[in-house]
Parts: C-alpha cells; structure tokens; sequence
C-alpha cells in the first residue's frame, strides 16, 4: 500500500512499523530510525539527524520519541506530521502494556506469582545495566562523578518528589560551573524547520504554564484527575537520561502517595522491557490501574498524554532557537551537570525501591546479578532477559 508522500497516514504507518519492531530501549531506537529513515528512505541526510538526536539529548523528556516527532514534523511539514510519527510509535506498546494491565491482577497461583516476582527481577537487572552505561558515559570525570554523589544523598535526604526536582537543579546549576562544555556547538545539520518563533514561543509557555499550573490547580480545586495529570505531566518534564530515569519520578508520584502498590509499579515496569518502542509507555500500565476518572482505559490514556505532552512541547518550541541555543557553552555546561544528577537519582531508586522491592533471598540476587551479566556482557535484548528470568520466577513458584 503506497501513501501521498508526507502525508499523515505515509508518516503514521512508518512509525507503527518501528513501534512493532524497535527494541531494546532509546539508544536502541536512535539506531533503528537512521537505518529505516535516513539510509533506507532518505527522509533526512546524516547531518540533519546528528542534530536532531543532539536536541533531544539536550532537553527533559523521552529521547527516541522526540526524535520521532520532529522527523514526522519535517517529513509532514508541520506538527500534524509529528503527531502521525508520535501516535504510530507509541501506540503498540502502550496497548500491550494496557492489556498487562488488565489482565496481571487476575491470574493467580504459585507460577502465576514467581513469574510477577521474576519481572520485578527483570527490573533490577534493566535498571543494574542502564546505571552501569550511563555512570560510565555521564560521568566520566571528577566534577562530574562529585555531581552523580550529592545527587545520590540529595535523593536519599529530601522527601518525596522534591528530591529529584533539588537534584536536577542543583547537577544544572553545579553542571555550569564547573562542567567542560566541549569546544563547539551540538549539532551541524542544516534541516529546515517548519516552525515559527511564534509557534516556537507559544509551546515553551505552555510548558512552563502547565508546570507551574497544574499543582496549584490540584491543590485548590482537589480533583484526582487534575492532580494525576499533574503528577504524569511533572515526571515526564523533569526525565533527563533516557525512559530508565522516569521510573523515580514515576515511583515518587504514583506509588509513594499510595495510588499503586510498589509491587504492581515493580511489575509493571518489568513487564515494560518486554514490548517495543518507547518505555514511557509504562504510564499506561499505570494509568489503567489507578483509574482517576473511573474507567481504565481513560486513565491510560491522561497518564499517556500527561507524560509525553511536556517533552513534545519542548521539541517543538526548541526548533527555531536551536542553533543559538546550542552555542551557548554554558548551556552545554549545564546539561552535563544535569546528566551527571540523573545517574544519582537513578542511584537512589536502583537501591530503594528497585532492589529493596525485589530481593527478597540470596537466589534472587543471584538471579539478577545473572540478568545483569547476560545484558551487559552476553549483549541480549531486554526481552530476551524478560522470557529468561519471568521462566525462572514461574519455576520457582512450581517448586515451592
């Protein structure tokens, strides 16, 4: 079947083949979009791709996602074509991650119960792996590991959700300071983007309005819907790093106020590693299980809207001050600092709730320290370490 080119249905079909297809977490992704996109279909040539990758690495929000939305946004010519990317990336995972939802809580016994115990295993060994990389990639140097450490105690001394707003703060505000910016601009490309700098304008207001609105409108109307909005809208904004970073933000949002249980967050989130395309998806997973206005599949789709909605708006209103933006060193200063939090942040959660969740025995740890080593040295997908360690778990419940 063949599509108007730049269309909306050419641009959404290509992308729900990458949402059924594509693998094994952001970077993963990033790689998956320049074989089908730039070298297959010439969407865009190599440079403009270098730059698009360099402004999501720049800003909060999902990394692969962003660069699905403005490669759709350029092949389209206008944000309908960003949307038709974002809808047909996004879309088989959280369908799958909805009908976990729905169908975990009824299945029951001993099997049934190792293997949910096996996905929270999964998620030690995911979480295990992807601090390992970025530890090694975001902080690579003195300044930058003493950032990571102070965001490790921030994380574990300040309450709740403010611990990871403090962190990310202080690692921008540190990062400009004492951060090498390196000696040129990120980005060379030269795309042509269809936005204005009024449109531009319009999409960071209304980020920065819905952050700054959206808790004081929980707190003086006391709407559950608003306030899960705000909670969904609030992680997806401050996620710097990649998907593994929103499972702290998530846990502090959703599961610390008691909305969901950690052992269905921890669930949940091991189920994650197991389906296609961006790991934000596992808002779904969430939003059917709290059901803030009554029925799963609205809150699904509010807890879908809310985490992606802020990271989208920044891919957007970014556009046209890309190029000035990233020539300003201390910028580039800031966003290493901020990296370098994150993987103190993801620190604190790796400990608690993560492993604390989750290891329950010495077999368990053995079982995840072997989850680690087949991802990290056997180079196995995610899904594959998903099939292996749920087995494990349902063996397991057999037995006892």
């Amino acid at each position: 079947m063949r599509f108007e080119q730049g269309s909306f249905a050419e641009i959404f079909f290509v992308f729900l083949r990458l949402g059924l297809t594509s693998f094994g977490g952001p970077i993963a992704h990033l790689g998956y979009f320049r074989d089908d996109l730039v070298v297959r279909r010439n969407w865009i040539d190599d440079a403009g791709y270098v730059e698009i990758v360099a402004q999501s690495q720049f800003l909060p929000g999902p990394a692969s996602s962003k660069v699905g939305f403005t490669l759709g946004l350029l092949r389209g010519n206008g944000l309908m074509g960003g949307l038709a990317a974002w809808l047909g990336f996004t879309l088989p995972s959280a369908i799958a991650l909805f009908a976990f939802a729905m169908t975990a809580a009824s299945v029951d016994g001993p099997v049934a119960g190792g293997i949910v115990h096996g996905l929270k295993l999964v998620a030690v060994a995911i979480i295990a792996q992807a601090l390992w990389g970025m530890s090694r990639t975001l902080t690579p140097d003195l300044p930058r590991i003493g950032i990571a450490l102070i965001a490790l105690a921030i994380a574990f001394m300040v309450p709740g959700g403010a611990a990871q707003i403090a962190a990310i703060l202080f690692g921008a505000m540190l990062g400009a300071m004492i951060c090498k910016a390196g000696d040129t601009a990120v980005g060379e490309g030269h795309a042509i983007y269809p936005v204005t700098m009024r449109s531009g304008v319009i999409a960071l207001g209304l980020f920065v309005l819905l952050l700054v609105a959206l808790p004081i409108a929980a707190a003086m109307t006391g709407s559950g819907p608003v306030e899960f909005f705000d909670a969904f809208y609030r992680s997806g904004a401050l996620v710097f790093g990649g998907g593994h970073v929103l499972l702290p933000l998530l846990e502090s949002a959703v599961a610390a106020p008691g909305w969901i249980s950690p052992e269905a967050f921890l669930t949940g989130y091991g189920a994650t590693q197991a389906v296609p395309g961006p790991l934000f998806t596992f808002s779904a997973y969430l939003g059917a299980l709290v059901t803030p206005a009554g029925h799963p599949a609205i809150g699904a789709t509010i807890a879908l809207v809310a985490v992606f909605l802020p990271g989208g708006l920044l891919a957007y209103g970014i556009l046209p001050f890309w190029r000035k933006l990233s020539s300003i060193r201390r910028a580039r200063a800031a966003v290493r600092g901020t990296n370098a939090a994150v993987v103190g942040i993801l620190a604190a959660a790796f400990y608690d709730p993560v492993s604390t969740g989750a290891i329950l025995s010495p077999l368990d740890l053995l079982i995840a320290i072997a989850g680690f080593a087949v991802l990290v040295f056997g180079k196995l997908s995610p899904w594959v370490v998903v099939v292996l360690l749920a087995s494990a778990g349902g063996v397991i419940g057999y037995r006892l």
